[in-house]
């Protein structure tokens, strides 16, 4: 066995336990596990950024503009720290799909705690064809596909350019690039890889809550 990201050789432990039970597959060494800036308790219950303490400046000036009170909250796994960044490009951009399994249990584990007990539908971020065509999979659908549900395809996507590409000024003054295809009546959780800006999820938040659905809130593996 080898660890899923580095390659490096994995010795599983073994003591009497080990032959009573059965054991879980280890898919990551002890020096990446490590590497993951784990969020337990977000500094700010907004956006889910890790560091601060109540609304961060961020979240405080959604709430005095156009988009205040659309989305309920942003809950992410992980902060998107350099080893983030690397293993994102990898997965997301150079075709390793095998590492979504490298934070697959952390991601369910999240999910299932904090939004145990709500019936909410599961929404996807829509790719633009040219995007899905250049990557081979949504990497939103492929989130709630981990998590065992299937993705609700509310929205379509009207340009083709990445946001990844774009400043956040940009990002923030840009035209709403989404168009609802019908209206919802129940809660939505809205599921992505990663919250930057924020300003896509409050597109497709201001959308729905417009149409009819009661609460948006928003989950991505990184923050």
């Amino acid at each position: 066995m080898r660890c899923l990201i580095c390659f490096e050789q994995l010795l599983p432990k073994v003591d009497w336990t080990s032959f009573l039970t059965v054991q879980k597959p280890i898919k990551l060494c002890v020096s990446c596990m490590e590497k993951f800036d784990v969020i337990d308790e977000p500094g700010c219950k907004g956006c889910g950024r890790k560091e601060g303490n109540g609304l961060c400046f961020d979240c405080e000036r959604w709430n005095l503009s156009e988009y205040s009170g659309v989305l309920e909250e942003n809950v992410s796994v992980f902060g998107y720290n350099d080893f983030a960044k690397e293993l994102v490009a990898r997965w997301k951009y150079r075709g390793d799909f095998t590492l979504v399994h490298a934070f697959a249990e952390a991601v369910q584990t999240k999910y299932k705690n904090h939004f145990h007990g709500m019936d909410a539908e599961l929404g996807a971020i829509p790719l633009s064809v040219e995007r899905l065509l250049e990557r081979g999979f949504n990497q939103s659908e492929a989130v709630i596909a981990m998590l065992g549900a299937s993705p609700h395809h509310f929205f379509k996507r009207k340009g083709n350019e990445k946001q990844s590409k774009r400043g956040r000024v940009e990002r923030i003054m840009g035209e709403n690039p989404f168009v609802l295809m019908d209206s919802v009546e129940c809660p939505v959780v809205l599921v992505d890889d990663i919250y930057t800006t924020g300003m896509t999820v409050r597109h497709l938040a201001r959308l729905l809550k417009a149409n009819g659905c009661p609460r948006v809130h928003s989950f991505t593996v990184f923050r």
